[in-house]
């Protein structure tokens, strides 16, 4: 069985050699480790850091693409490269690389296809109370909207067998790790979750500016996914406010009009007529949009197809292979 270690990195020259130095170069049932570098674009030496430090492969993305991108193309790479298992961890040194054989755990068992390290972020010293406040609400929506129990929604210290890793499409910009276990749960992925400990904070998140920008464009996300995967039921309850709304207003008026006569109500009958008739307007695109949602489900399992094939017949991703397998040891210069 072979494992691939991907690490997203943009800008990581100062961490990354001290995150490869930890991570395993043996472990139990599996009997290749590689590690895959992906350098989103980054303006210092984080490629050369990589060469010098043990990477088997590195993925040079030519312009800065973000996490998300820089993980759906590393996921893409170690496919084409032959991964059995897949594992994601930071280049910051977040996570240690002996929890590693914690996280494959459950898919070594075959119980789980995807597994999510849980850093108990409530109890992190180095959070704040109001972000380890906002993390638990985040992770709470984000089990309402996959059906998943996943406690820790934002690690990005997660494992993936081939099967799920296949199957998983990162359309957002922004982050995978939310969007990733919302589709999980609806494409009924075999997902679980396993506690690990974490070092201690090297620097503050890059990934956003301030925590009003990660608490919006998170939720965009969420909403977004959850949409494409559940449009009748987002469009119908919209809808049904919209309806409900219109109903109350117009028996209201009806109330006035018996009692005293519609004189001076009239306003509320037009708004209780436009709320209904948006109300049924959205509850009609909610139809559309789930009949759309069936074809996309067919498109999905077509392209799973497709990716497939490419792997049979090599094609995908140019990854640079810059050092013998990991338990070699040194790594020449590309």
């Amino acid at each position: 069985m072979k494992l691939i270690i991907q690490i997203p990195c943009y800008d990581e020259e100062a961490q990354l050699a001290e995150t490869m130095a930890a991570l395993p170069r043996e472990l139990p049932g599996i009997d290749e480790i590689e590690i895959l570098v992906i350098d989103d674009g980054s303006s210092d030496d984080t490629a050369e850091v990589a060469r010098q430090s043990g990477a088997t492969y590195l993925l040079q993305l030519p312009v800065h693409l973000g996490l998300a991108q820089a993980f759906s193309s590393g996921l893409d790479a170690a496919l084409k490269l032959g991964a059995d298992v897949i594992v994601n961890t930071d280049a910051d040194h977040q996570y240690p690389g002996e929890e590693i054989e914690k996280l494959l755990g459950p898919i070594m068992a075959g119980t789980a296809d995807m597994v999510i390290g849980d850093r108990a972020p409530h109890r992190l010293q180095h959070f704040g109370l109001f972000k380890r406040a906002l993390q638990r609400v985040g992770s709470w929506a984000v089990r309402q909207l996959s059906g998943t129990t996943v406690p820790d929604a934002a690690s990005g210290f997660r494992a993936f067998s081939r099967r799920a890793a296949l199957r998983l499409n990162v359309l957002t910009k922004f982050t995978y790790t939310l969007e990733t276990i919302i589709q999980a749960g609806k494409k009924q992925i075999p997902i679980t979750h396993v506690p690990i400990r974490t070092n201690p904070e090297r620097r503050p998140s890059r990934l956003f500016s301030s925590t009003l920008t990660y608490v919006r464009r998170s939720a965009i996300t969420m909403v977004r996914i959850y949409s494409m995967y559940e449009p009748l039921r987002v469009f119908g309850m919209l809808g049904a406010i919209g309806i409900v709304s219109g109903l109350v207003i117009g028996l209201r008026f009806v109330f006035d009009y018996m009692r005293v006569g519609g004189e001076g109500h009239i306003q509320s009958l037009i708004l209780a007529s436009v709320l209904i008739i948006i109300g049924v307007q959205t509850v009609l695109i909610g139809l559309v949009a789930d009949l759309i949602a069936g074809n996309r489900a067919l498109i999905e399992d077509t392209l799973v197809r497709v990716r497939e094939l490419e792997l049979r017949f090599g094609e995908g991703p140019d990854v640079a292979r810059v050092g013998p397998t990991a338990p070699s040891g040194d790594v020449p210069d590309a």
